[in-house]
């Protein structure tokens, strides 16, 4: 598409978006945000398969090996919730390539640490990374995809993730044994590396951040980028209007998440995510145990686990097709709802492992893909100004659920709760979120 527009609206570049479907250059850069969370999905799961080694090598005990782990995850809630919301001060772009680059060398600096105080630094600074990224990567994904496509396109880089978790343990079993843990963690620097050329080559900056922060060159920047994506060039810079609510720095885009336009969805959405990541995180950690514990084989038990990540792949292309048609939230609310009923009926099972294991898949489905399209939902409620900063303090929020369930979980086993009991606990937040999710009228 040619020629060029006077188009000066304040939705000029949202019309201009609408204007056709995914062109290539939209697809791509699609790809590269999925690519971009693969990576993180990597970087997570890669000190899930390596602890045991580098605990060994380093002498560290559960205790201090606990730790490390909680710094990542400690980083990767501040970096949701602080350093996510920079990318709209700052532009998403900028964010996303600092990010990669420190998640770059921090894991390539993890390859040759020599003590705990180094392993808890470099890993905190990864986690910082990864939080940051996921909001910025959802904002730019929707920014860049035409309406009808915008759920389909955040709920796509989402799956990254798990893809990613895959890819660690495939790939964790063929290099380990020959060539040990620093090797993970060189081969995930190099592929960041890899990334931030991707990213500077291929990933524009955000229209609806060059239009509401104007810098100089802004009209021949937002030209080159529709350029790049067929649609008309302007003729000068659509207007802008301030919002409403007050925002421009961190703290008044932080504090624009309760103005009255948004509390109600925001209070809503935190509590949402916070239900779903109590019970996700419960059964991440919980799975293989409870099977073993229900007289199954280890084996059987890894199945279990892997079974659940399985389905969220099919689950997070199922809420993608769906949001093409349907309300979002609503699909979403009944997805997790869903799950949450299956969880009753897992729990009143025969212990007949063919059975259990295709409750598990399904529950993985249902669960897994409502939960990812919570981001979706979250790139939707809120405006450009501050749409990194709501999709990070829920993530951010949300978080403090994937501490409390598997803590939970572990009180409630210790005191010798059976398995059906913590499934039919566990299944009141699932369905709640689900209740929750559909009350957010997100189409």
């Amino acid at each position: 598409m040619s020629g060029s527009t006077g188009e000066v609206r304040p939705d000029a570049i949202e019309r201009l978006i609408e204007q056709g479907g995914l062109a290539p250059r939209q697809f791509l850069i699609i790809l590269i945000c999925m690519l971009l969370n693969l990576s993180d999905g990597f970087d997570v799961m890669s000190w899930a398969f390596t602890a045991d080694r580098v605990g060994n090598a380093l002498g560290l005990g559960p205790e201090q090996l606990g730790a490390v782990a909680s710094a990542a995850l400690a980083g990767m809630m501040l970096g949701a919730m602080v350093l996510a919301p920079l990318s709209d001060l700052f532009g998403r772009r900028r964010l996303i390539l600092i990010s990669v680059s420190g998640i770059a060398v921090a894991m390539f600096f993890t390859a040759s640490v020599s003590n705990l105080t180094q392993l808890l630094v470099l890993r905190f600074v990864a986690g910082l990374g990864v939080g940051a990224i996921l909001a910025s990567l959802a904002a730019i994904a929707s920014e860049f995809a035409p309406e009808k496509y915008k759920s389909l396109a955040v709920v796509s880089i989402t799956l990254g993730y798990p893809l990613g978790a895959m890819f660690a343990g495939m790939i964790a079993s063929q290099i380990l044994p020959v060539y040990d843990w620093p090797a993970m963690y060189y081969g995930g620097a190099a592929v960041n590396v890899l990334l931030v050329l991707l990213v500077w080559l291929y990933i524009p900056e955000s229209m609806q951040y060059l239009v509401r922060k104007r810098p100089e060159n802004a009209l021949h920047r937002i030209n080159q980028t529709l350029a790049l994506i067929n649609r008309p060039s302007l003729s000068q810079l659509p207007a802008y209007e301030e919002p409403e609510h007050r925002s421009g720095t961190l703290l008044h885009n932080m504090l624009a998440l309760l103005a009255p336009r948004f509390r109600r969805q925001t209070i809503t959405l935190w509590l949402t995510f916070f239900f779903c990541f109590i019970c996700l995180y419960f059964l991440l950690s919980w799975i293989p145990k409870m099977l073993i514990d229900a007289g199954f084989a280890e084996q059987q038990s890894l199945m279990g686990g892997t079974a659940f990540n399985l389905g969220a792949f099919f689950g997070v292309l199922a809420v993608g097709f769906l949001a093409t048609r349907f309300s979002l939230s609503s699909i979403i609310g009944l997805f997790l709802a869903l799950s949450g009923l299956l969880m009753i009926v897992y729990a009143v099972a025969p212990a007949e492992f063919n059975l259990l294991l295709t409750i598990i898949f399904v529950i993985g489905i249902l669960q897994q893909g409502g939960f990812t399209g919570l981001y979706a939902v979250a790139a939707k409620v809120y405006s450009s100004d501050i749409k990194a900063t709501g999709i990070g303090w829920a993530i951010g929020l949300g978080r403090f659920g994937a501490v409390v369930g598997p803590y939970m979980a572990g009180v409630m086993i210790a005191g010798g709760a059976t398995m059906q009991l913590n499934f039919t606990i566990f299944a009141v937040p699932m369905i709640l979120g689900g209740v929750l999710a559909w009350s957010l009228k997100v189409k």
